[in-house]
């Protein structure tokens, strides 16, 4: 895939170089001389503009992206990319930083964002999730807030211990969608036990988190 990235901060050049070890063909664009620094990342083709003005993302070939990540460190300019790379260039898929959670509420399909990433949501979530064990806890927000991904570990003395994936009385809108298991990453199929110390991720929607909480913990919602 063609990625491009709006920012080369320390943010934007840990993300190139993930998706470059994933094979990925990337492109940094950075307004500032501070951050332009090719040779950090030769791998990756450089850009120094201004992502916010439509004549660089043209110059860019933003058209010619599969993905553009806004990952700046200014949320007015992570907004004001997305929506130029969704209705100027029509990208298929946009991600864009959330660096004040107090506008986390402004990262939606309107301002042309797939998918918000905050990282203090994030850190907090991971704390939850250290501390809460069997408890659901809300990872990240997908397709414009229509669903969730979130976790929940099987505590050690949970009633699902040696059940199997088919016995989840799921509700219609959510999905059990991987089992981390030691070092293992499992696809769950039907037949497959769980055990205490499973993590299970899920996709669902808002409304139906609190019956996957009574499924988890083998009581009637």
């Amino acid at each position: 895939m063609r990625i491009a990235i709006a920012g080369a901060g320390a943010v934007g050049q840990s993300i190139a170089r993930e998706l470059l070890e994933g094979e990925h063909e990337v492109l940094l664009i950075e307004r500032t001389t501070a951050n332009y620094h090719p040779r950090l990342i030769p791998g990756a083709e450089w850009m120094l503009a201004d992502a916010c003005e439509l004549a660089s993302l043209e110059e860019a070939g933003l058209q010619s992206c599969d993905v553009v990540i806004a990952a700046t460190g200014d949320d007015k300019v992570n907004l004001v990319v997305s929506l130029l790379s969704k209705t100027e260039f029509a990208v298929r898929r946009v991600v864009a930083r959330v660096n004040d959670p107090r506008n986390e509420w402004l990262f939606t399909d309107a301002w042309g964002v797939d998918v918000a990433v905050s990282t203090p949501r994030m850190l907090a979530a991971m704390v939850e999730e250290a501390v809460n064990v069997g408890d659901l806890v809300r990872l990240m927000t997908l397709r414009q807030g229509q669903a969730n991904l979130v976790e929940v570990t099987l505590p050690e003395s949970t009633p699902l211990a040696g059940r199997r994936v088919r016995d989840l009385k799921l509700p219609v809108d959510a999905a059990l969608v991987s089992i981390l298991r030691g070092g293992r990453v499992i696809v769950p199929q039907a037949d497959d036990p769980l055990e205490a110390g499973d993590e299970m991720l899920f996709v669902a929607t808002s409304n139906v988190e609190s019956e996957i909480r009574a499924v988890i913990h083998d009581q009637p919602e």
